[in-house]
């Protein structure tokens, strides 16, 4: 038996523009990652579909999720960006997955809850297996660690369900294959063939909110472009958005306790520390007991600092769309070529006939 390859999988659904919340929470995460880990960066359009089938410009949102990784210093020579939909093993895997998961799994799935709503018979049964197809994007790659944040945490110990349920179904025919391979899962060791895949969780979680409301996330499909900072918004945007962002009359605290029931006060602290890779207490041992009259410039200048050349960026590969479509041709190529390796093994697992 042989080990599994460290190798970490993540994934961003091509809806909407990026914004700065993207950036914080995912993708400047994704750029220190491929420092450390061989990693696999994935634009997960086939996930785009199941809330909204029909899409105004699916092939644009593609490509400027891709051109927002590049920008951001994601290396497509040395790491995978492709896109889900090139590797038909994503599919063909989920379907197996939807046939290990249970019903029961499925339904517990809080997402699906909130995006369904009250009308979940009227939900796409996409929507519902949303979590398996998920799982089959991490487990393709057999990948042994994922990025997650607060909101996809419970979609990963599906998956470590799921394989682990593959591994126990299967285990006489993975050790029959000579397929078995050394699997950790908490305090267990055993053998199987799919790892039971680790959160990688780094720091603090980073969670933006937006410039208009600070009890609400921000989102790209908040009808006010004022409430986000787009990944494309060039430095005048950027810094005119700061600006005009919500606050309160109060002065900042020189204390983290201080930004109780503040919301909006706490949620620029928190973005002039993300930017700045400090401490909330930190900026408001500087900044504390000043007006945001005078703390909005300031982090308004740190901001178009740091995301005025990635937009710039951005913008120059959205102009070459040739560029990021021939990027992406070779992360599928390349992605494919593991997959189709799994998918061989799971073929013979299951005991499907195949050429």
């Amino acid at each position: 038996m042989s080990d599994i390859t460290p190798r970490v999988f993540s994934g961003v659904q091509p809806t909407g523009n990026l914004h700065l919340g993207n950036y914080l929470g995912a993708i400047k995460k994704f750029v220190a990652l491929q420092e450390s880990h061989d990693c696999l960066y994935c634009v997960v359009d086939l996930h785009a579909i199941t809330a909204q089938l029909v899409q105004d410009d699916l092939p644009g949102q593609i490509r400027s999720i891709t051109a927002a990784f590049l920008a951001a210093g994601i290396d497509p020579d040395k790491h995978i960006v492709f896109n889900q939909s090139r590797v038909s093993g994503h599919a063909e895997l989920a379907w197996i997955f939807n046939c290990v998961a249970r019903v029961g799994w499925m339904n517990r799935m809080t997402q699906f809850k909130e995006k369904a709503g009250k009308d979940r018979e009227n939900a796409s049964l996409g929507l519902l297996a949303y979590p398996s197809l998920m799982a089959a994007d991490i487990l393709l790659y057999r990948a042994t660690h994922v990025p997650v944040g607060d909101d996809q945490k419970q979609h990963l110990e599906l998956t470590r369900d799921i394989a682990t349920k593959f591994n126990f179904d299967f285990a006489a025919r993975i050790e029959a294959a000579g397929l078995a391979v050394p699997i950790t899962g908490g305090e267990e060791s055993t053998a199987g063939y799919f790892p039971i895949t680790e959160p990688l969780i780094e720091g603090p979680a980073t969670r933006i909110m937006s410039l208009k409301d600070g009890a609400k996330k921000m989102s790209k499909s908040d009808p006010s472009d004022l409430s986000r900072i787009n990944l494309t918004d060039d430095a005048d945007a950027i810094a005119k958005k700061i600006r005009k962002a919500k606050t309160d009359p109060d002065a900042l605290p020189s204390e983290v306790d201080g930004l109780k029931e503040r919301p909006e006060a706490d949620n620029l602290v928190g973005i002039f520390a993300a930017l700045a890779e400090r401490s909330k207490a930190d900026v408001l041992a500087e900044y504390g007991g000043r007006q945001f009259s005078e703390f909005k410039p300031v982090l308004a200048e740190l901001a178009v600092d740091i995301l005025a050349p990635i937009s710039g960026e951005m913008r120059r590969y959205l102009a070459d769309p040739s560029h990021i479509d021939a990027v992406l041709k070779d992360g599928g190529e390349r992605a494919g070529a593991i997959a189709d390796a799994t998918m061989k093994d799971v073929k013979d697992i299951v005991g499907f006939l195949r050429d």
